[in-house]
């Protein structure tokens, strides 16, 4: 009886001891959702056991922030994932810490090795992502301008009479220049002969004047 009850007690110890929460159950990875980062941790702890999650991005071995606030998740044999948006930044380092108060459970320790990004930063799904629409072409976006209405055949001739020919011949430039001075008027001959009268009465009165000079003399 004495043995028989040792043997139990030690099989339920090991059996307690097989399904106590582990931090070898715990693992992060460093994924995409589109084009935003996404740190995921996985809890497979098959008890259940509540655990608390915080990560914190690291430089030079020390925490530059914390990303969002801390976690809590419920571990399954499948696994159970939470995940923290981060837009992280390619080799990046993170510390990925956990912490389980429960009962005899106790773990207060980070995931090892730390978590590392990929090489690669995130890209935006080219497949899921709308396609931008044409650029409209001018005819389509604005419409064309009137080009200036072109005048008629009958708007032409209205406007802009044609010439009438004429079979008077021109008159020539000395002609022309001749009419318009007068110089081919009377006027210069109407003109000498006044002159000569002139000439002739002023001469006539003179040779009067002797003449009476003369009889007075005598």
């Amino acid at each position: 009886m004495g043995v028989a009850a040792a043997s139990a007690a030690l099989s339920l110890g090991l059996s307690s001891a097989a399904f106590a929460c582990n931090i070898s159950e715990f693992s992060a990875e460093a994924t995409c959702d589109g084009a935003k980062g996404v740190i995921t941790v996985t809890d497979k702890d098959a008890t259940g056991t509540p655990a608390t999650i915080t990560v914190f991005l690291e430089n030079n071995g020390a925490d530059a922030k914390q990303v969002g606030e801390a976690q809590t998740v419920k571990g399954t044999k499948a696994g159970a994932q939470i995940k923290f948006s981060e837009d992280w930044a390619p080799d990046a380092t993170y510390r990925v810490h956990v912490k389980v108060d429960s009962g005899k459970t106790q773990i207060d320790t980070d995931i090892s090795p730390s978590l590392t990004t990929p090489s690669t930063a995130c890209k935006a799904d080219e497949s899921s992502s709308p396609t931008p629409s044409a650029t409209p072409s001018p005819s389509e976006s604005t419409p064309a301008e009137s080009a200036s209405p072109t005048p008629s055949a009958s708007e032409s001739s209205s406007t802009a009479p044609a010439a009438t020919p004429s079979n008077a011949p021109s008159p020539a430039v000395g002609e022309s220049n001749l009419a318009e001075t007068g110089a081919n008027s009377n006027t210069g001959l109407i003109a000498g002969v006044a002159g000569a009268l002139v000439v002739v009465g002023g001469g006539a009165v003179w040779f009067g004047m002797r003449r009476r000079g003369a009889h007075s003399g005598s």
